[in-house]
């Protein structure tokens, strides 16, 4: 009878843990329907918490972008920064990425983009916000591209709220990956290699990422409507290499600016993420980004795609191990040497640019003619370009470590270069003995620059009491802007 009674209780539970794995398969099931389904959603709904209702495991993965918040102040890590960019933004302010939750944020409260007192004043043009929110897309496809890229930067202040999400990568009505900014078909049309309507599925998951972690300048071009146009484009007529890009820059003669103490024509690298990672073996082999730094997840019998955009290594078992066959810790070490060759090469090269523009600013004062200058202010120019083009794109040593390597030894050359000629020109007009002050400092560095840094903090502080807030309330009485979805977030955390 005990035996009866032993059989019937643990059939019963059998039966009821069989129910309850088959309720949870069920469910996964129509958990996985509803999101292989596509609902309908406003072509341009651009607040991301409104797709949380469709898609609320993508959402709240995006969501954990928040986590990456640290403000990481590259000028006081290294004050050479602050004599490289002199004359230009970026030695006002220049932090590492944060995640994609502080895009809008984080342009918002650079000191780079000023402090204007209206939509026609401030620094920077419109094309800023280019790659910060998909209010973008949606403004260039209800006004046009001409007529977004005309005017300042604070133009668009009430317009763009949300940050990078759903819409810059996903059409609403069908939720297949989408390219929503023109200039990278332009782009590609221009290198000759690949038409984006040719583009795979694995190519997509790529290309929503290379429309904005790409090289690009600001064109002028006429607004049909009155103005010039300040459009992004791509620099790759030539090619998508480093000395491709140098090579068209210097057939336009193109410059962002004017070295303030050297005099040099400068180019700034933005972000060659793409171009570098095409050289890579990840490239190379057809690997995507997603595929790094958007692994799928399995939850409760739902496979989807993390959102949470983020350093692969964070969470290597989805990611690297997928294809490496060597333990986490070899893999880890081996990352770690090729970061710290990188770092070695990277911190060379800065120091000697920077001893560059001070020697050829000194040069200048004790009577240097601009024949005897314009040779060193190229490969100053040309130094520079490629040290900037292997860090700007922030992991280049991961994607593509020889490359980066390679690149970092060829702007220390031309920047060695350029200091033998100083020497030679310092000397002959009686300079011999100059030696470049030490950077200790990123205030030491402002100092000898001669940046404002205090008033540049002050005139911000002022913007953001007043202005930003008019911002956000016309954000929100347009309907664009739901002040909770930011609630999380410390809205004017900064380095300064």
């Amino acid at each position: 009878m005990n035996k009866f009674k032993i059989l019937f209780v643990i059939s019963a539970v059998a039966i009821g843990l069989m129910g309850i794995l088959i309720a949870s398969i069920n469910e996964g099931k129509k958990e996985q329907a509803q999101i292989n389904s596509v609902p309908k959603i406003d072509r341009w709904e651009t607040r991301n918490e409104e797709f949380r209702k469709h898609y609320p495991r993508q959402y709240d993965s995006w969501k954990q972008t928040e986590k990456s918040d640290d403000i990481d102040d590259l000028l006081k890590e290294y004050p050479e920064l602050v004599v490289l960019f002199a004359g230009y933004g970026f030695a006002k302010d220049y932090n590492a990425p944060r995640g994609h939750a502080y895009a809008v944020e984080d342009n918002r409260n650079s000191l780079r983009t000023g402090a204007p007192v209206d939509e026609k004043t401030g620094p920077m043009p419109t094309a800023c916000w280019t790659c910060k929110s998909p209010e973008v897309p949606k403004i260039m496809a209800t006004k046009g591209d001409a007529e977004y890229y005309t005017g300042k930067w604070s133009k668009y202040g009430s317009d763009i709220i949300n940050p990078i999400g759903c819409v810059d990568c996903h059409n609403p009505n069908t939720m297949e990956l989408q390219v929503n900014r023109k200039y990278l078909a332009e782009g590609l049309e221009a290198e000759g290699k690949m038409k984006l309507e040719d583009a795979t599925q694995q190519d997509m998951r790529t290309m929503v990422c290379a429309q904005c972690h790409v090289e690009y300048y600001f064109k002028k071009t006429p607004n049909p409507k009155g103005g010039t146009a300040v459009a992004v484009t791509l620099p790759w007529a030539e090619g998508t290499g480093v000395e491709d890009m140098e090579r068209y820059y210097d057939n336009l003669d193109f410059k962002d600016w004017t070295h303030k103490i050297s005099r040099a024509p400068m180019i700034k690298a933005q972000h060659p993420g793409y171009e570098m990672w095409k050289t890579g073996a990840h490239g190379k082999n057809g690997v995507s980004c997603a595929d790094c730094h958007m692994p799928y997840k399995n939850e409760g019998g739902v496979k989807y795609t993390d959102h949470k955009i983020a350093n692969p290594l964070d969470d290597i078992a989805s990611t690297c191990m997928n294809c490496h066959r060597v333990s986490e810790k070899e893999l880890t070490e081996t990352i770690a040497e090729k970061k710290a060759r990188k770092d070695e090469l990277h911190k060379k090269a800065m120091k000697h640019l920077a001893a560059a523009h001070l020697e050829a600013g000194k040069a200048w004062e004790v009577g240097a003619t601009k024949a005897e200058m314009e040779p060193i202010l190229l490969d100053i120019r040309h130094a520079q370009w490629r040290w900037d083009y292997a860090v700007a794109s922030h992991p280049a040593f991961f994607h593509a470590p020889e490359e980066t390597l390679r690149v970092l030894a060829t702007a220390i050359d031309k920047a060695g270069n350029a200091r033998i000629k100083l020497a030679k020109v310092l000397a002959k007009h009686g300079a011999s003995d100059y030696v470049a002050p030490a950077l200790t400092s990123k205030k030491v560095a402002q100092e000898i620059t001669g940046l404002p840094f205090k008033q540049l903090v002050d005139d911000k502080k002022k913007f953001q009491k007043g202005l930003l807030k008019e911002w956000e309330k016309d954000a929100q009485e347009k309907g664009i802007y739901n002040p909770s979805s930011t609630k999380s977030i410390e809205k004017l955390k900064t380095s300064y």
